[in-house]
């Protein structure tokens, strides 16, 4: 088990990394926004079950899976409204700009 447990943390991680790597690489809110929602639906869940297998079954274990569960569900949705904002400012920047 510890084995797995190893694998699901190193493949979170490595998510992670390359979501961040390809965030700083891009120009644009959009862009960055697309690469950083892997960490939140796949990276953050298999880090937390890494966790979860690590500590065996407990109150500890529940509260690693709770907030995996409430990560992977609300963090999409907190991207796209980000996304929205985003959007609305820009077009009212574009409708304040002569041109």
């Amino acid at each position: 088990m510890r084995t797995l447990s190893y694998i699901l943390l190193f493949v979170g991680v490595g998510v992670t990394v390359a979501s961040a790597f390809a965030a700083l690489w891009l120009r644009g809110v959009f862009a960055r926004l697309h690469f950083l929602s892997p960490t939140t639906s796949i990276a953050a869940p298999l880090i937390g079950i890494s966790l979860a297998i690590e500590n065996g079954w407990g109150l500890t274990t529940v509260l690693i899976l709770v907030t995996v569960f409430l990560l992977a569900f609300s963090g999409p949705v907190v991207e796209a409204a980000t996304a929205r904002v985003m959007a609305q400012r820009e077009a009212i920047t574009a409708e304040e700009s002569p041109e």
